[in-house]
C-alpha cells in the first residue's frame, strides 16, 4: 500500500509514515522513487501505539468537587477551605462490623481477620485526613496510638492511594 492509505490506516499523516519506512519501523520497499509499505507490518506498528495509549495511566485531578463526590464534607471558616474525611476505614483496607452501640463486632484487614482492639489501634492512630483547597494536597494528622499491624508510612500510602483510586473511578 502507498503512504497515503497506510497514513489513513494508522491515523497519522504521511510525513509519518515516511519516516517510519526510513527508521525501518514498518517493512517498506521503494519502488520508482515510491514507499510501497507491507500491511501485516503496518497493523504490527499500529498495535504497538495501541498498547503505549494504553499504559499511560489517566491523571487524577484532586479538586474540591471531586473530594465531596467521593464521601468528604466540606468545611470553610477564616479564609480555609478543606475536604474532611470521617469513613477512612474503607481507604485502608480495613473491614469493620459494629453493634448498635458502635463498638467493633469484627474486623479484618486485607481479608485477613484481626483484633477488635488492632481495629480501634489502626483508626485510633489517625486523626484527620483532609485536603486543603488552598495547595491542594491531602494531609493526614496522626494520634498518640500507633497499630502494630501496619507503620504510619504504609497507613497513609494506603489512605493516599484510596482516596486517589476513588477519585479516578468517578
Amino acid at each position: 500500500m502507498d503512504t497515503t492509505t497506510a497514513a489513513t490506516e494508522a491515523q497519522v499523516t504521511a510525513s509519518t509514515i515516511r519516516t517510519w519506512c526510513r527508521r525501518g519501523a514498518v517493512a517498506a520497499t521503494k519502488i520508482s522513487g515510491r514507499w510501497v509499505v507491507d500491511a501485516a507490518s503496518l497493523a504490527h506498528r499500529i498495535a504497538i501505539g495501541a498498547r503505549r495509549i494504553a499504559l499511560k495511566a489517566k491523571k487524577v485531578v484532586l479538586t474540591i468537587e471531586n473530594m465531596v463526590a467521593i464521601g468528604g464534607r466540606r468545611w470553610q471558616k477564616n479564609g480555609k477551605d478543606r475536604v474532611y474525611f470521617n469513613a477512612i476505614s474503607q481507604y485502608l483496607g480495613l473491614e469493620i462490623e459494629s453493634y448498635k452501640s458502635g463498638n467493633i463486632r469484627w474486623a479484618a484487614l486485607d481479608g485477613e481477620q484481626i483484633s477488635n482492639a488492632e481495629a480501634v489501634r489502626l483508626l485510633g492512630s489517625i486523626y484527620k485526613v483532609y485536603f486543603d483547597a488552598a495547595d491542594g494536597e491531602l494531609y493526614i494528622q496522626w494520634d498518640i496510638r500507633t497499630a502494630r499491624s501496619l507503620p504510619r508510612d504504609e497507613i497513609a500510602s494506603r489512605i493516599r492511594n484510596g482516596i486517589r483510586t476513588a477519585v479516578a473511578a468517578l
